[in-house]
């Protein structure tokens, strides 16, 4: 029997690693955004039995991120020195308890300390992931890994809209619907934490379950990137961390964070006072944007890496995501064609997402990418709190929910605008290297 050709273990070893690892990951991520946005569905009762004003609710919602910056920086750099597995399985752990503890607030302080340390909770996940999925996959397969992650995004909506509208007719105990909601929800990740240390490996030379030539493969080709990575740039961490393309990739991140934060979170509300339907009727209306949103994520990360081309990819969906709800704002009060206008939204800007996230590793070094992309997330994630926050504000004081899509329609726009000044800046520096 003749011995495998090289392009054959390449292949096989990049099969088996994506089917090892990315559905886990990207279940993971599922449970992760189930518990970030059920407030969301769980405002369509709470506000209303605690007695939370849209201004309360919006700080509650995204006061969350505050909490999460604490540990983002020394999250991804603790997966890149130490230990992928045991970190992510204590972010997991820890975020579930607390999720559960959710479900027993009875005034605004008690839900804005228990969201708070929530987002604490899950620091590092997120950026810690993107370190790890560096560890095991290519440049050229990046874009799609972190796509097939991200789409739990989406999906997670897409799934969680309609199951919160079950779980919120549920009244076991005496305890509200929306109370179940976190209480149920929080369970499965407290679960996955515990699996998750036991089935992640750290490192390809630990996999045990790759074949010893699929095993030296991985591993030659990472060091090679690696060591081609370092020939052409290389910094400490402070230097990255003050790096002009660092600073705008926080800000493009802070920018569109704010439109999918200000969107999501708000969403059911926005349908329910518009349509005046039920609960259950919204959870389900709810989910239907993000079945677009789902698709061109995968596509769009798919074609990124298919092209090797990721400016107009991250720009190109921000652009059209500030188009769709400048048309949502000057169609008046027509629902549907809003409606119509909020799934055009959606699905541009969650898309744009797999073609950011390849960026940041493709310019530094390994433990610089890794500070950097905590860097971009825990501080660009703070437009999850100012999304939430400020389109409460708003509403609070216009009455209406025009205002707030104006704010974040501005916002996607300047981060589309943001990357193809970045992609310049990017031209730049190569032309004046060569």
């Amino acid at each position: 029997m003749s011995l495998p050709s090289a392009l054959a273990i390449e292949q096989s070893a990049r099969r088996r690693i994506a089917l090892r690892l990315l559905p886990f990951l990207w279940l993971l991520y599922v449970i992760a955004f189930l518990d970030r946005v059920n407030v969301a569905y769980a405002a369509l009762e709470m506000s209303h039995d605690l007695g939370f004003s849209d201004r309360v609710f919006g700080l509650g919602a995204g006061i969350f991120f505050i909490g999460y910056v604490l540990l983002e920086i020394p999250g991804a750099l603790i997966v890149e020195r130490w230990s992928a597995r045991r970190w992510i399985a204590r972010i997991m752990i820890s975020w579930g308890i607390i999720t559960v503890l959710v479900g027993f607030v009875h005034t605004s302080r008690q839900f804005y300390t228990v969201r708070f340390f929530l987002g604490a909770a899950e620091a590092g996940f997120f950026p810690g992931v993107v370190v790890y999925l560096t560890h095991w996959f290519c440049r050229r397969d990046r874009a799609t890994a972190v796509a097939s992650f991200i789409a739990a995004q989406p999906l997670s909506n897409l799934l969680g809209s309609p199951l919160a509208g079950r779980i919120m007719r549920i009244h076991w105990h005496g305890l509200e619907g929306w109370r179940w909601l976190f209480i149920l929800e929080g369970i499965p990740a407290v679960i996955f934490g515990m699996v998750t240390f036991f089935y992640l490996t750290d490192r390809p030379s630990q996999a045990n379950w790759l074949p010893p030539q699929e095993r030296e493969w991985i591993t030659s080709e990472l060091n090679r990137e690696k060591a081609e990575k370092g020939a052409v740039r290389s910094y400490t961490i402070a230097q990255a961390l003050r790096h002009r393309e660092v600073i705008l990739l926080t800000l493009i991140y802070f920018l569109g964070t704010t439109g999918i934060y200000g969107f999501t979170i708000w969403l059911p509300t926005i349908l329910k006072r518009a349509s005046g339907f039920s609960t259950g009727a919204v959870t389900w209306l709810a989910a239907v944007p993000y079945i677009g949103a789902l698709a061109t994520t995968l596509l769009n990360g798919w074609h990124s890496d298919r092209t090797q081309e990721r400016h107009w990819h991250a720009a190109g969906p921000l652009l059209a995501g500030s188009a769709a709800l400048f048309s949502a704002v000057v169609s008046g009060n027509h629902f549907w064609t809003q409606f119509g206008c909020f799934a055009i939204f959606a699905a541009c800007v969650y898309s744009y997402q797999p073609s950011f996230w390849a960026l940041p590793t493709s310019l530094l070094g390994e433990s610089a990418a890794a500070a950097s992309i905590g860097l971009i997330n825990s501080l660009g994630n703070l437009g999850g709190f100012t999304g939430p926050f400020v389109v409460g504000y708003l509403v609070t004081h216009t009455g209406s929910f025009t205002s707030g899509f104006v704010y974040l329609l501005v916002n996607l726009l300047a981060g589309g605008m943001l990357v193809l000044g970045l992609r310049e800046v990017a031209r730049r520096r190569t032309s004046h290297e060569s």
